[in-house]
């Protein structure tokens, strides 16, 4: 009798392998299964944040456009099935073991993790023969697996210090690694700001002879009280379009999106004004500013890095009302967390500190000190469960808990609330 592929037992297997700064094994992947990265255009969403919210953002459109729109992104914060979805729809378990299985038989050398779900992607958007697809790239961009779908258009969204055991430690070298992503006589959007990174990017576009779209230059856009934003480009003017999505930073990252979406217009994707109103207005993106309960609100958001935790903070000062801040954190080990932390602490929150469910994840007592000289009523509560139990117990209905550091962290918290168990 054949056995049937299970994909969580051979997933597991494969997060042993690791990282793998390195295309060829993807490549000989891809050639086995007859290229099915290069049967349908894409577009490419690199950087430090925001890059999986200008992602949703941007398929969001091209879905409400009526096309057959492929979304890729990573991580998942509760189900794996979560980084693959059509038309908004994640894949089945039955789409998923039969393509995972497909491929496990069919692709001979060992694959890592992400590796594995980049091309299971890949082959299985082929099979559901979509129009376009939308691909976040994991990290980096220049050994990224998926640097290798044929993306005519590349966003990058900004860049500031993270991965920089992989990526390097100068913003030289980080801007090195996400402007290889920049196809050649393409389209390049960006939001990068700091000079030397721009120079980097605007080098490598023009030997690439790609059309630069500068937010900021090329595009423009006029935030409104409302929350709405009004974009302008060489080609388009769009007053007072929707965000869905909660936090300033969010109305950067639709222009982006509405960006990338122009792009595809001189390869035939044409997106009237009407999609992309609906396409901004009803986007969802989970674990970013997402409330899961209210009185007291839970909000939980996957900033994991200082720049993250800043647009946190404005959106804490500027979105929200509350009458105390009660923040549940926890890191991985290879951020800088004491910087987080810094920012956190300038709203004057009762910081509890957790742990991670991920091997790479800080322990709370090496974080404690840090976070008492900070706030000197900071505790440690290792167990997710437990340290969301004690914040429900301590706060007032008008009191708000936002759980952060960690897209780890607010999955398991997410999975809490799915299961009843918060």
């Amino acid at each position: 009798m054949t056995r049937v592929f299970d994909p969580d037992t051979y997933l597991q297997r494969l997060t042993a392998l690791g990282i793998r700064m390195d295309l060829d094994a993807v490549r000989a992947a891809l050639q086995c299964l007859g290229h099915p990265e290069a049967s349908y255009p894409a577009i490419l969403v690199a950087g430090t944040n925001g890059k999986g919210s200008v992602a949703a953002m941007t398929a969001s459109i091209l879905t409400a456009a009526g096309l057959n729109v492929g979304l890729y992104t990573s991580p998942h914060l509760v189900d794996v099935r979560e980084r693959i979805r059509v038309n908004g729809e994640m894949i089945s378990r039955q789409e998923l073991a039969a393509a995972g299985g497909e491929i496990a038989r069919r692709v001979a050398e060992p694959l890592t993790y992400f590796e594995f779900l980049t091309v299971l992607a890949g082959f299985y958007f082929r099979e559901r023969k979509i129009d376009i697809a939308v691909v976040e790239v994991g990290m980096g961009g220049r050994l990224d697996a998926t640097r290798l779908f044929a993306a005519p258009v590349a966003v990058i969204t900004n860049l500031s210090r993270d991965h920089e055991e992989y990526l390097g430690r100068r913003l030289g070298d980080i801007a090195f690694e996400k402007a290889a992503i920049i196809p050649v006589g393409g389209v390049c959007v960006t939001a990068v700001r700091q000079r030397g990174v721009r120079r980097v990017i605007e080098t490598t576009g023009r030997a690439r002879e790609v059309l630069l779209l500068r937010l900021g230059g090329e595009i423009k856009i006029r935030r409104h009280r409302d929350g709405t934003f009004s974009y302008r480009s060489a080609t388009r003017y769009l007053p007072r379009l929707p965000c869905a999505l909660t936090g300033g930073h969010q109305r950067e990252n639709a222009a982006l999106a509405v960006a990338a979406v122009e792009a595809m217009e001189t390869r035939g994707f044409a997106v009237r004004e009407g999609a992309i109103r609906t396409g901004l207005a009803g986007v969802r993106w989970e674990g970013r500013l997402e409330i899961l309960r209210r009185d007291p609100a839970v909000l939980v958001d996957g900033a994991h890095n200082p720049a993250g935790i800043g647009s946190l903070c404005r959106a804490l000062r500027h979105d929200f009302s509350y009458r105390r801040l009660i923040v549940l954190f926890g890191v991985l080990r290879d951020k800088h967390y004491e910087e987080m932390l810094e920012r956190l602490a300038a709203l004057t929150p009762l910081l509890i500190i957790t742990r991670p469910g991920s091997e790479r994840s800080l322990p709370p007592e090496s974080l404690l000190e840090a976070a008492k000289r900070l706030s000197p009523e900071a505790k440690a509560i290792p167990a997710p469960a437990a340290a969301l139990r004690h914040a429900l117990a301590v706060a007032r209905h008008d009191d708000l808990i936002c759980v952060t550091g960690s897209l780890y962290l607010v999955g398991e918290i997410k999975r809490l609330f799915l299961t009843g168990d918060a």
